[in-house]
């Protein structure tokens, strides 16, 4: 499969002119967005976990060849901090599973005061089904420091250490513990901000290339939404990407 390159969310009323035509009612937004890009990562669960049927709604509201990756609850990650994670998992897997074939992985983004705990890390990974991809976004560097016991617990989950990045630079360590990848872009320092620079870009896509082949997945999502420059870097990646020699997913012919 080639890369799959997408946002992070594709409501944001300030993409109206940038993906969003003024004519294209708010409604139908994610319509126009999957006809446009390939990939989401759905925050909405972050906040509030949908209905089952309003996961349905989504896989019908796409085509086919959509793959949305869901933000686990931050009632898991956040509240909960990963103890006691069947009830929260298992809830969490049932009502996605209304998105049938359109669902991707499933981020647990930990907050940063959470130090390592690889332990309660390995017991929440442990609860979710085999077939379901995992990537995981750490963000205390105390995690860095158990590398031996963190990597085999992911690698033994077939999970995914989320690569990010914050100012054009990585935050976490650059590991492969999966053969699929995960890389989340948060924002950049060219200008207009949030944006990204053609280098920071182009660095990125060496960095991918560099550890996963064209025929693993990658999922790269850009979650700097203001002003609609995850889009624009999202679709200059892709095009950086394709320069390179990768397969991409289809994203939109902007320009910025």
């Amino acid at each position: 499969m080639p890369l799959l390159v997408g946002t992070s969310g594709w409501q944001y009323k300030d993409w109206r002119g940038v993906l969003y035509p003024a004519r294209v009612p708010q409604r139908l937004w994610l319509e126009e967005y999957a006809r446009r890009f390939a990939t989401v990562e759905n925050n909405n669960a972050f906040y509030r976990l949908p209905a089952e049927d309003v996961f349905a709604s989504w896989r019908e509201r796409t085509p086919e060849d959509f793959v949305m990756t869901v933000k686990a609850s931050r009632y898991l990650t956040h509240l909960k901090r990963l103890h006691d994670p069947e009830e929260p998992v298992g809830r969490l897997m049932d009502r996605a599973e209304g998105l049938g074939g359109r669902l991707g992985p499933v981020l647990l983004q930990l907050p940063p005061n959470f130090r390592e705990d690889t332990a309660a890390l390995e017991a929440c990974l442990r609860c979710f089904p085999r077939r379901v991809r995992v990537a995981v976004e750490l963000r205390h560097p105390s995690w860095w420091d158990a590398e031996r016991d963190l990597r085999a617990v992911l690698e033994r989950h077939r999970s995914a250490l989320c690569w990010a990045d914050r100012g054009s630079r990585p935050v976490a360590p650059l590991w492969r513990t999966a053969d699929w990848g995960y890389l989340r872009l948060h924002g950049g320092l060219a200008q207009p901000p949030p944006r990204y620079g053609r280098q920071a870009l182009a660095a990125w896509v060496r960095r991918v290339s560099g550890c996963w082949g064209d025929a693993d997945d990658v999922y790269v999502y850009f979650n700097n939404d203001t002003a609609g420059a995850a889009v624009v870097d999202a679709a200059r990646f892709a095009r950086s990407a394709a320069a390179a020699g990768r397969s991409v997913t289809r994203t939109p012919n902007i320009t910025g």
